[in-house]
């Protein structure tokens, strides 16, 4: 019988395998779409309310250091989950976001807001999961190309106003990095200047906010090969209201959960378009899933085995598998039969904080390379002690706890709420035997 708490807060928390998870459930608002909003938001120097917010350690801490630098960051009484982006009056000085922006990868997202503010962006090298080098010198690229000046040490960098660019502003990159695109068209914001970028990344983080400035009045054009935007001629003084999209991730982590324990449930409150290649990839296995009225639905009660391997290979291109579907899909995939083979070029540390702990539970996985993997299921894991690493780790080592023999103790649950406000108490409210441990 399941005993637990209906949230689960603590440090270490005990999966235990179950009966199939049923019911229905909706995710929060995106985190990796919430940060670039809340950037775009300070950016505009102008009060922006963001609805959906999500309450995950991350988005908060951007929130923390945008008040440190000046802006307020209201949350209006009684609203949910709703921020008010202000710009306030506070005068930054250089080692103000010292140390906070060092614990998550989104402070660079504030450069343009800074700039704005400012005339210059002192910050930390960026810090977050320790999944491999995803360095800055495509942002600092798009910097220069916009005539700022660019200075690097041991503590971090410095990012300062220098000559105006008069035109438009015109770069292609070398590749489709979503951290670069979203500077990019947040220093052309900035500057107010038109915006001409080759190969960005078109992911929905991404086209949320061009959707977003799109709705106050920009000109955006978003093809594979050129993306532009345009500055509008007037403002408006109403205050935008703009909407977090649901966590795709959260939604594609669930749906693999729910798969795991041959459970039928719903996942609502996501976007079908943003979870289209995750419900390719299941049903390629032989998981009955589907979008049907506004809501992710997975039949475990019709699953039927195919054998075939699935080849979960995370891209950039428009319309490829998200690098953060890739672990609950591995932690999935163990479970059935096939040869399997899981690549993430994007994130080259990712495999070597996932693949230990699955072995500790007694996976068998073969390392191709640092980013590539294969193994042959169904595998039968068996439970141990195991660390989230990382988000995506952690969420990855939930779903294999689900149906692993014993009991799965996993630590440092800290790393999944940086990227889900509840992600346990989620997986409770479907069924799952989930228990905070007590020290």
């Amino acid at each position: 019988m399941n005993t637990c708490a209906p949230t689960v807060t603590s440090e270490v928390i005990a999966i235990r395998p179950g009966r199939p998870l049923t019911g229905a459930v909706t995710v929060d608002g995106s985190k990796n779409a919430a940060l670039p909003l809340v950037a775009a938001a300070a950016a505009l120097l102008r009060p922006v309310r963001l609805d959906n917010v999500p309450a995950s350690s991350d988005v908060r801490t951007l929130l923390d250091l945008l008040q440190q630098a000046g802006w307020t960051a209201a949350h209006p009484f009684s609203e949910g989950p709703t921020t008010l982006v202000l710009p306030g009056e506070t005068t930054l000085t250089r080692d103000d976001l010292g140390e906070a922006a060092s614990s998550i990868r989104a402070s660079y997202y504030l450069v343009p807001a800074l700039i704005a503010r400012c005339g210059r962006a002192r910050l930390p090298w960026p810090g977050g999961c320790r999944i491999g080098d995803r360095g800055m010198e495509q942002h600092f690229k798009v910097y220069e190309a916009f005539g700022d000046r660019i200075r690097v040490d041991d503590r971090g960098y410095l990012v300062e106003v220098g000559k105006a660019v008069r035109g438009t502003v015109s770069l292609v990159l070398p590749f489709r990095s979503r951290g670069a695109t979203i500077a990019a068209i947040l220093r052309a914001v900035v500057a107010g200047t038109p915006l001409r970028l080759g190969q960005p990344n078109l992911s929905p983080e991404v086209l949320g906010v061009l959707n977003a400035l799109k709705a106050i009045g920009y000109e955006c054009r978003a093809g594979e090969r050129v993306l532009t935007l345009v500055a509008p001629s007037s403002v408006s003084q109403d205050v935008p209201v703009w909407k977090v999209p649901g966590d795709k991730i959260e939604a594609g982590t669930l749906a693999c959960a729910v798969a795991a324990t041959r459970g039928t449930a719903r996942v609502e409150g996501v976007l079908a378009s943003d979870i289209a290649p995750l419900i390719t990839a299941l049903n390629r296995v032989g998981i009955p899933t589907a979008f049907e009225a506004e809501a992710l639905v997975v039949k475990g009660q019709d699953i039927q085995p195919t054998g075939r391997p699935l080849r979960a290979m995370a891209s950039l291109a428009p319309n490829g598998l998200d690098a953060d579907f890739e672990p609950p899909l591995l932690g999935l995939a163990l479970g059935f039969p096939g040869t399997h083979f899981f690549s993430d070029p994007i994130n080259p540390g990712r495999h070597s904080n996932l693949i230990p702990q699955l072995v500790r539970m007694g996976g068998v996985i073969t390392e191709l390379s640092t980013t590539e993997c294969r193994f042959t299921g169904p595998q039968r894991l068996t439970g141990a002690g195991v660390e989230a690493t990382d988000i995506r780790t952690g969420s990855a080592l939930m779903i294999a706890g689900l149906t692993a023999r014993g009991v799965t103790t996993l630590g440092r649950v800290d790393q999944i709420r940086r990227g889900h406000a509840d992600l346990p108490g989620k997986l409770l409210a479907l069924g799952a035997d989930i228990c905070e441990v007590t020290p």
